[in-house]
């Protein structure tokens, strides 16, 4: 489900239950995927929409937003280069390019923003944002000193030879560039992009070699053509090493999904006046207690003295753990179910629950 429709389908269970209360309904995702939706209904946006090239080169539909209150653009890296956008028998990570984010990032740079955030999160790729900085006008040489004028693709990196910055688009020197991710990965070893998401991308195991150590290979030019090291840089293999490339080539500064996510939406000056706070999450975990959503959710609201509620649809080892980091409660919904049914039904279950927690609820 969509952050936009979890929250509708919460609002719609308390209403029923208490018809008098006041719900603010603001959709929150982390920086991957879904994050344009949830900016769009939380805060008053231009939708934009651009033709760009997909993974495997195709033509794709794909969109941006601006908003004029804060001057700030919004990109979903997964619009132009998404898992989404492939088959299921054509993924394969040494075949797939982010060029489509690149010009999704100068559609962007065009309409002349202050600040431009691009979340991360479902790539196709595995490319270290080479085809994307390639839309930008960073241009790469191959191994006989010959241009590549091909999108560059994850199994193109270990033929690269140098890298020239001179062309790069010129608007970039005066807009913010913000990565958006909760993804704390290296480019490469054992945690980085190839070895942790290749296999979820189609790679084999032989391909995921190769891949990582096109990666490294990639990571030694820009230490010798930059001057930057973006080889252990906490979230650099985000999206295949699109969070990487994007430092390098796009002068861009990697933070927090969600904390990015909250301050834009103006998160804790719409909930300081709330009694309570509900959120949700597929399953809850101990992973969910380091850097989920609905954890910085939970910890912004805390401030203000305003409980949250999880809504989730499976609980997992170490759930508990959530509740000494800030969640005040996490509600199952749809118990007993079967989770292929439980997920059909997802809506109407979250409303189901959402009621019941609000006609449970007593402020203090």
């Amino acid at each position: 489900m969509t952050a936009t429709t979890a929250a509708e389908a919460m609002a719609a269970g308390i209403r029923k239950t208490v018809p008098d209360v006041i719900v603010d309904c603001c959709p929150i995702a982390d920086g991957g995927e879904g994050t344009l939706a949830a900016l769009i209904m939380a805060i008053p946006g231009d939708l934009r929409r651009v033709i760009v090239s997909g993974p495997l080169g195709d033509p794709v539909e794909a969109a941006f937003a601006t908003f004029a209150e804060g001057g700030f653009a919004v990109i979903e890296s997964a619009a132009a280069a998404g898992l989404q956008l492939i088959p299921e028998q054509s993924r394969d990570p040494e075949k797939t390019s982010s060029r489509g984010v690149g010009e999704l990032i100068a559609a962007a740079c065009a309409a002349a923003p202050r600040k431009i955030i691009v979340a991360l999160g479902g790539s196709a790729t595995n490319d270290g944002g080479c085809g994307m900085a390639q839309a930008l006008g960073v241009r790469f040489f191959d191994r006989n000193g010959d241009e590549i004028r091909t999108p560059i693709c994850g199994g193109m990196l270990s033929d690269l030879s140098r890298i020239d910055m001179t062309g790069r688009l010129p608007a970039l020197s005066n807009i913010e560039m913000i990565v958006a991710s909760d993804v704390r990965n290296p480019l490469t070893g054992p945690e980085g992009a190839a070895n942790v998401y290749a296999p979820q991308k189609g790679a084999t195991a032989e391909q995921v070699a190769r891949l990582d150590a096109g990666l490294a290979h990639l990571a030694r030019l820009v230490r010798r053509d930059l001057d930057m090291d973006i080889e252990e840089l906490p979230g650099s293999g985000a999206a295949g090493g699109l969070g990487g490339g994007l430092v390098a080539f796009a002068g861009a500064s990697i933070v927090s999904g969600i904390d990015t996510i909250l301050e834009t939406v103006e998160f804790e000056q719409r909930v300081r006046s709330c009694d309570l706070c509900l959120t949700g999450e597929g399953q809850i975990d101990a992973q969910s207690a380091s850097g989920k959503a609905c954890m910085g959710i939970a910890r912004a609201a805390g401030k203000h003295g305003v409980p949250t509620i999880a809504l989730v649809g499976a609980i997992g080892p170490g759930a508990e753990q959530c509740l000494t980091a800030g969640l005040q409660e996490y509600v199952l919904i749809g118990e007993g179910l079967p989770a292929a049914l439980s997920m059909r039904q997802a809506s109407v279950l979250i409303a189901d629950a959402a009621g019941r927690v609000a006609a449970d609820f007593s402020p203090g």
